[in-house]
């Protein structure tokens, strides 16, 4: 059995993969704070699985406090740790950052796992992740990465306005049109960001290829700014994808 692990900037999504089995459908969750807790979380967890793990590959965006602790703990299991690194081309897609070794693993993992649902030909691709921070990246038909953009998430953006201004408060309520208070201002004022960067990139895929895209969403903030996308993006193919890293790490095996 494989240990699959989504290191991000708050949390590690957890999931397995067996040869026999597949990769398991329900994906366990733990947070990194407190990260003191971090090793028996994950102790607690690998105990818990069917079968015994023999190996684990990653992607870590968290730093390397996070990922020595990973290490160790996955070493207290039995289990070889493999932390995947970008490069420039894997499994048929090409990475076309000026240095592909930049770009962030998790993206890059995102990427192969986007190219997995879509294994006969297809239009564009935008997949668009709202986490901690939002990322927004372009698979093209020829599944080549042209690039993307990365933006604070809409819970950072709330905290941005809450910690570096005297006066407006930690926003969170729907969105709408003509807002008349403060908090809902800044509510729309998020949703309204986090839309807008996707409508753009949405357009420029399209003026590149010549054809309408299908924009792929995941990440914890999607629900937050759903209204928001789908109106601003109606005449679009919608797909959503709960855990796209996974998916490319059970790619890379």
């Amino acid at each position: 059995m494989m240990i699959l692990l989504d290191v991000g900037n708050s949390r590690v999504k957890l999931g397995w993969q067996h040869p026999s089995i597949g990769r398991e459908p329900a994906v366990h969750v733990v947070t990194l704070n407190p990260l003191a807790q971090l090793a028996k979380q994950l102790d607690a967890w690998v105990s818990s699985l069917p079968v015994r793990p023999v190996a684990a590959r990653g992607v870590n965006v968290a730093g390397t406090v996070v990922a020595e602790m990973i290490e160790s703990a996955m070493a207290q299991a039995g289990c070889d740790m493999q932390w995947l690194q970008p490069t420039a081309r894997l499994f048929g897609v090409e990475n076309r950052y000026e240095n592909p070794q930049q770009l962030g693993a998790d993206r890059w993992a995102a990427l192969i796992g986007l190219a997995g649902h879509f294994e006969q030909a297809h239009p564009p691709l935008v997949l668009a992740t709202f986490g901690t921070a939002t990322t927004i990246d372009t698979l093209g038909p020829d599944k080549v990465f042209e690039g993307g953009l990365i933006l604070p998430g809409p819970a950072l953006m709330r905290q941005s306005l809450a910690q570096g201004t005297a006066n407006l408060p930690l926003a969170s309520g729907a969105a709408n049109d003509y807002p008349r208070h403060t908090l809902a201002a800044i509510s729309t004022g998020v949703v309204a960001a986090q839309a807008g960067a996707v409508w753009r990139q949405c357009s420029v895929a399209r003026r590149r290829y010549g054809t309408p895209p299908i924009l792929c969403v995941s990440g914890g903030g999607w629900p937050e700014v759903e209204a928001e996308v789908r109106q601003l993006m109606n005449s679009l193919e919608i797909r959503f994808l709960p855990n796209p890293v996974l998916d490319g790490l059970a790619r890379a095996g």
